[in-house]
Formats: C-alpha cells, sequence, structure tokens
C-alpha cells in the first residue's frame, strides 16, 4: 500500500455502463487537482465549501460537474472531489490522465475504503459491510450488509469485548499482587461473566451458517435417477435453457449451478448428475459429485420421476435419504411429469406400453400414477422402514411438471420457507469468514479460561487465555490489525471503492 500523503484518483462506477461515469479524487490535494483541469464558470474548488456541486469544462475533453467534500466530512475523512462526465472509456481515461499528470496518482483496490478505516470513519468490519453491500444480490443480503455497515454488528462485538477487558483488568490486578496473593476476581462472579460472554459467542458462531447463506446464497441440491427431469427443474426455475435436456440417460456427467432470487432470498441451485449403478469412469464421478452436494446442501430437492414404476422411485428415495441421516437438512420431494398422466384416460394407463408417444420415456411397466402425493410419501416411508433408513421428518411428496410450470409456485414457497430466513428481525448475524474463524478462535480461548477456573489454574494462565479471546474479538472490528490482514482484505475491493 503507498502512502497515505498521495492524492488518489479512480473511476468510481463502471465506464461505459450508462450515461455518466463518476470519477473519485481524494488526498491533500484533491481540491488542487481539481483546479488545475477543470476550468469552473464561478469560482475554484479550493475556495469552496464542503457539500457543493460545481459545473465547469475540461478544455478539449468534456463539461462536468464536480462534486466537493471538505475533510473530514467526506467518505474517506481527507478532501475529496467526485467529477461526473459522460461515460465514454475515453473521456474516463483521458481525465485520469489529467489527474495524474498534474499530482495525483491511481488508486489501488480498496485505497478509498482503507483511508476511510485509517481515518476513524468506520471500523474494519464496517469496511468489510462496504465489500458486501456492492456484492449484495438479494433483498436480503442488501439489508444485513446495510445493517453492518450502520455498525449494529460491531456495536456488539464491542460491548462484549468491553466485557472481557473489564474481568480481565481484574485478573491483571491479581498478577501484580501476586506475592501477597490476594483475589480481586472473586471466582464465582467471574464464572457467571464468563459463561454470559462464552454464550454470546456460541450464539455468533452458530449464526454464521445462515449469515453465509444469505451473502452466498442458500445451496439447494437438486438429486434423483437419471431422466427424472432435475434439469428441466433447474431450467424452470432459472428461467432459461442453462442445462443440458435429453430423453439420454445420463446426460448430465457434472453438477450445474445457478442463482435465483426467490422472496428477496438468494439461492443457489445444484443440478447433479442421476443417480444410478453405472460403470461409466466418468458419469461414476458426476455421481460421487452428486452426493457430495447432497453433503454441502442446506436444502435438498428430490426429484422422483412420476413415470417410473414404485420400485424404481423408492429404490431412488431411499439412495438419497440414505444420505440425509442425521443431518440436519430440509428435504423437499418432488413427483415430476404429472402432466403425463393428462396424455392417457386411467382406464387406459394398465393396457399402454411406455412406449407410445405420450411419453418421453421408455417405461413398459406402470408409473405413480394412481397413488396421490400422500399416498405415495407413505409408500415411501415403509420402503426406508425396510431397509433401516431413518424416515426424513415430516415427508410429503409435492406433484410438479417441470416443463409445464405445474407446481412450481407451491415449490418455490416451500424453498423459501425451508431457508428460514424470511423473518430475520435484525439480529446480528456472522456473515464473513474471517469474522467467523476470529469468533470461533475466542469462543476456544474462553473454554480455556473456564476450564482454568474450574481447575484453580494459576491466575497468570487464565489471564493469557482471556487476552487472547479479547485480541480475537478486537480484529474483527480493527482493534488488533496487522498490515497483512488490511492488505488482505481491501485488495478484494474493486478499484474506486
Amino acid at each position: 500500500m503507498k502512502h497515505f500523503e498521495d492524492t488518489i484518483c479512480a473511476p468510481a462506477t463502471p465506464v461505459g455502463g450508462g450515461a455518466i461515469s463518476i470519477i473519485r479524487v481524494s488526498g491533500p490535494d484533491a481540491l488542487r487537482l481539481a483546479d488545475s483541469i477543470v476550468q469552473f464558470h464561478t469560482g475554484a474548488a479550493l475556495s469552496s465549501e464542503g457539500y457543493t456541486l460545481k459545473y465547469g469544462t475540461i478544455p478539449g475533453v468534456d463539461e462536468v460537474l464536480v462534486s466537493i467534500f471538505r475533510a473530514p466530512h467526506s467518505y474517506t475523512g481527507e478532501d475529496s472531489v467526485e467529477i461526473s462526465c459522460h461515460a465514454s472509456s475515453y473521456i474516463v481515461q483521458k481525465i485520469l490522465l489529467l489527474l495524474v499528470a498534474a499530482g495525483g496518482r491511481m488508486a489501488e483496490a480498496g485505497e478509498f475504503t482503507r483511508r476511510a478505516f485509517v481515518n476513524g470513519k468506520m471500523d474494519l468490519s464496517q469496511a468489510e459491510a462496504v465489500a458486501d453491500l456492492i456484492a449484495s444480490g438479494s433483498e436480503l443480503s442488501h439489508k444485513v450488509a446495510l445493517s453492518q455497515l450502520k455498525g449494529s454488528y460491531s456495536s456488539e462485538l464491542k460491548e462484549l469485548r468491553e466485557r472481557l477487558v473489564e474481568l480481565a483488568s481484574l485478573l491483571e490486578l491479581e498478577l501484580d499482587f501476586s506475592e501477597e496473593e490476594v483475589e480481586f476476581a472473586d471466582r464465582a462472579h467471574l464464572q457467571g461473566l464468563l459463561d454470559k460472554a462464552t454464550a454470546h459467542v456460541e450464539k455468533l458462531v452458530d449464526s454464521f451458517r445462515t449469515g453465509n447463506a444469505i451473502r452466498n446464497g442458500v445451496p439447494v441440491a437438486i438429486v434423483g435417477a437419471v431422466n427424472a427431469g432435475k434439469s428441466t427443474l433447474l431450467n424452470a426455475l432459472v428461467g432459461e435453457d442453462r442445462a443440458i435436456v435429453s430423453d439420454v440417460p445420463g446426460t448430465t456427467r457434472d453438477t450445474i449451478e445457478e442463482t435465483v432470487t426467490l422472496g428477496g432470498i438468494l439461492f443457489r441451485f445444484i443440478d447433479t448428475a442421476g443417480l444410478r449403478e453405472s460403470s461409466d469412469r466418468i458419469e461414476k464421478i458426476g455421481i460421487d459429485r452428486s452426493y457430495a452436494s447432497i453433503a454441502k446442501a442446506q436444502t435438498v430437492v428430490a426429484v422422483l420421476d412420476g413415470c417410473a414404476p414404485l420400485p424404481d422411485v423408492q429404490k431412488s428415495f431411499a439412495a438419497i435419504a440414505a444420505r440425509l441421516a442425521g443431518g440436519d437438512k430440509k428435504l423437499i420431494v418432488l413427483r415430476n411429469k404429472v402432466d403425463s398422466y393428462d396424455a392417457i384416460a386411467p382406464e387406459e394407463f394398465p393396457k399402454m406400453d411406455r412406449s407410445y408417444n405420450c411419453f418421453e420415456l421408455k417405461y413398459p411397466a406402470f408409473g405413480t400414477y394412481e397413488l396421490d402425493p400422500e399416498a405415495l410419501a407413505g409408500k415411501l416411508s415403509e420402503y426406508l422402514e425396510s431397509k433401516d433408513v431413518p424416515v426424513p421428518e415430516g415427508l410429503e411428496v409435492l406433484d410438479v411438471s417441470a416443463r409445464t410450470g405445474e407446481g412450481l409456485d407451491m415449490l418455490k414457497e416451500r424453498l423459501v420457507a425451508s431457508a428460514g430466513l424470511a423473518d430475520w428481525n435484525g439480529a446480528s448475524l456472522v456473515t464473513n469468514l474471517r469474522h467467523y474463524e476470529a469468533l470461533e478462535r475466542a469462543l476456544d480461548s474462553l473454554r480455556q479460561v473456564s476450564i482454568g477456573l474450574d481447575r484453580k489454574s494459576p491466575t497468570d494462565l487464565i489471564a493469557q487465555d482471556l487476552r487472547d479471546a479479547i485480541a480475537e474479538l478486537g480484529s474483527i472490528f480493527g482493534a488488533v490489525t496487522t498490515e497483512d490482514l488490511l492488505k488482505n482484505i481491501f485488495s478484494r475491493f474493486c478499484i474506486g471503492k
């Protein structure tokens, strides 16, 4: 990272993405640089007050509007200007060249926000929330990032850290009088305060799963036997032909991932290879990845082929259910291709071979058409019990047609409900992996403190574990930082922010 005494500049908007582009300039010479390249119609930038909008001309380049911000009342806490020009790549590059020639320097990734952090305009967790806000892809992720940017999350961490500092100060005082063997901190009271702090950190650690799902999307694995209609379902949910659809079994050999926003929540749908016994080495790799997707998913959508014989459907579902045993995943079971049932009168069904053109697949046996969803769920449960496979809690079947869209609205409602995020009440959520890892380390240290108290360990050992926990919490919002940490964080920002 270069010197903060420099005046930096960079485009703050995508070039050519609209009618207007904005070039941000920040640093001690920001106003002078604006005056050196812009001919203002009235007055100069240096003589203007903050929060002023001035009209001017950059000779031979463009007519511009310049927003002026005086330190410390700017995003970075420094004197800043923002030059609004037409969104031409030539114009933007020309203005940047003029600014650099006048003494400015091109900003590094995240340098504006890093200066805001260094100048006390925001703490480190708020700075990271800026990146999350820019990257937010759903209403809910936007709400969470905005809440963190306003400081509610970091305020909670600071308050928690202060409580631990108070505890540590009492222990440190004992160390100063170690020869007198005086206890300034009542151990029972200390344990009670420690239990509350530990429970608070545990709650934050546990919130990471929810926070990560909000930030990156709820992972949903679409699984089932070959030709059950998984790819057709993915295409229907996405609204475009994202996955190849074919009546040739085993078309999908690898996982395909797409994101969709439903009910203000971002979902990451993963279409997987069909589950079946296969001797094909490549297909077997795809099937292994299908099972891996089940392990990583928060919600599993099991797609059953409504045109397949009941024994095949049961066997296919058992392979999925066995992978869910003991987990906390949500399961949604779909019987697909119900539109095919309308092609033949019910009384004719037993007489028909599935090779007739009303069905894409050729099944000489009967499907599950004669069972309503509740009865099919019962048959699936009976089969699982006979195979000693745990029956998923609340097992029910939804009838859908991925081809026609029948039942998809109900599926979307179930997906939103399964995420459990729609009723988020503003409580603090950990959405950042760095924060999560720091909290886990803090939690481990707090547990060591508790063990030390229980074993009546020496005060200096207990105090060290408590200091470690305090340091980990402080690293989240920037009370404790290193140059490498800051570089790692801000290098992920876009240029101009």
